[in-house]
């Protein structure tokens, strides 16, 4: 797993990650919200698999 991600858009997508995520405890509180873990995961390991697919790296060379 080499990283594909740069370090702004991770830090990006653990924060959006966290909102979704909070749809879990605060406001409409349903299970929808599970779907900010896949953008806290990306983030934090700096690898996006549809990034891998399609031959795309955010990362600068």
């Amino acid at each position: 797993m080499k990283q594909n991600i740069h370090n702004i858009e991770r830090i990006v997508r653990i924060i959006i990650g966290l909102v979704i995520l909070s749809l879990v405890f605060i406001g409409p509180k349903s299970l929808w919200g599970l779907i900010g873990i896949m953008p806290i995961f990306t983030g934090v390991t700096g690898w996006c698999p549809p990034y891998q697919v399609l031959g795309i790296s955010t990362c600068k060379k």
